[in-house]
C-alpha cells in the first residue's frame, strides 16, 4: 500500500488550495463546507472524474483520486498539487473487491474515513451491435459500470453510517432513459444505477446518508474534431455540446449542505437535450450499419 500514500505528509503540509489556476473559468462558486472533506472520486484520469477531481480540491477537499490506469491518476494529482491542492493517488479496479478494499484502506491510513463518495468509473464501449455481442462483452461492462458502483459504495457506507453523514454521488447517462443503438450493456448498466441510487437512498437515508446521480448529457470527454463537436451540438437546446467542467458544478451542490434534503434524485446536466425528441442524426451506429440478415 506505500504506493498510495508515499507523499502525502508533505502534501498535507503544505497544502493552499489556489482556486484561480485549479478551475480556468474563473468565478468559482465556494461550498465552505467542503473544505478537509475527504473526497473519492473514481474513474478520475480524465474526462468528467478528472474535471470533479479538480473542482473539489479547489474547495479545499481532500481528494482521492482513483483510476485503472495509475498513469492517469498521477497526473490528476500532480495537477492538483502543482496548483496548491491534497490528492491522493489510489488506483485500481472499482469491479475487484480486492482493488476496493485496498483502495479504501490506503484513503482511511492517509486522509480518513471517506466522507463523499463520487462514482464516475464506468466504460463506454467497445460499441457492439447485439448481434455481434457476447457474455464476455456484457459482463465487463456490467462489472464496472454497476457492480463498481456498489463495491465502492458497499465499503463506503459504513464508516458514513457511523459518523451519521456521508454523500453519494452516482453517474447516470441518458442511456438509462433514452437508449442508443449497439450500447445493450451500457444502457442496461445506467438504468440499473438510477435504480441502484433510488433504492440505495431508501436504505441509507436513515444513516444520515444522502445519494443522487448525475445525469450527464452528450459531453466530449476524448476531443472531438470541430464537425463532430457542431453536430452533436446542434441538435442541443443549449447550442453546444457539453464539456467535463459542466459537470463539476451539480457534484458540488449535491455534496454540499445546499442539497441536505436531496436524495435518490437523478439531475440531468445535458443543456436541454433530453428535454425533447432524439435526433437520430446524433446516433453513433445508424442502421444502415447494422449486420446483414444474410450474414447472421
Amino acid at each position: 500500500m506505500d504506493r498510495f500514500a508515499t507523499t502525502w505528509a508533505e502534501l498535507q503540509s503544505s497544502f493552499e488550495p489556489n482556486k484561480e489556476s485549479l478551475h480556468p473559468g474563473g468565478n468559482v462558486s465556494t461550498y465552505q463546507d467542503l473544505e478537509n472533506k475527504v473526497v473519492l472520486v473514481t474513474g478520475a484520469g480524465s474526462g468528467i472524474g478528472q474535471a470533479i477531481a479538480v473542482r473539489f480540491a479547489e474547495q479545499g477537499a481532500q481528494v482521492a483520486v482513483n483510476d485503472v490506469d495509475s498513469t492517469s491518476a498521477s497526473a490528476t494529482v500532480e495537477r492538483i498539487v502543482e496548483s496548491g491542492g491534497a490528492a491522493l493517488g489510489t488506483p485500481g479496479d472499482v469491479s475487484n473487491s480486492s482493488d476496493v478494499n485496498g483502495m479504501f484502506d490506503a484513503i482511511e491510513s492517509a486522509m480518513g474515513e471517506v466522507q463523499i463518495l463520487i462514482n464516475n468509473a464506468g466504460l463506454v464501449g467497445p460499441m457492439l451491435h447485439f448481434f455481434e455481442a457476447d457474455e464476455a462483452w456484457w459482463r465487463k461492462i456490467i462489472d464496472v459500470n454497476l457492480t463498481g458502483h456498489f463495491l465502492c459504495a458497499h465499503r463506503a457506507a459504513r464508516p458514513m453510517a457511523r459518523a451519521g453523514s456521508g454523500v453519494i454521488i452516482n453517474m447516470s447517462s441518458g442511456g438509462a432513459t433514452r437508449a442508443h443503438r449497439a450500447f445493450t450493456a451500457y444502457d442496461a448498466t445506467k438504468g440499473g444505477i438510477e435504480a441502484f441510487t433510488r433504492a440505495l437512498a431508501l436504505d441509507l437515508g436513515p444513516y444520515g446518508i444522502r445519494v443522487n446521480a448525475l445525469m450527464p448529457g452528450s459531453i466530449d470527454t476524448s476531443g472531438l474534431d470541430s464537425d463532430q463537436r457542431s453536430l452533436r451540438g446542434e441538435n442541443i437546446p443549449m447550442g453546444r455540446i457539453g464539456e467535463p467542467a459542466d459537470m463539476t458544478g451539480p457534484a458540488l451542490f449535491l455534496a454540499s449542505s445546499d442539497s441536505g434534503y436531496v436524495t435518490g434524485d437523478v439531475i440531468k446536466v445535458d443543456g436541454g437535450m433530453l428535454a425533447q425528441q432524439r435526433s437520430a442524426t446524433v446516433d453513433i451506429m445508424p442502421p444502415s450499419d447494422f449486420p446483414d440478415v444474410k450474414d447472421l
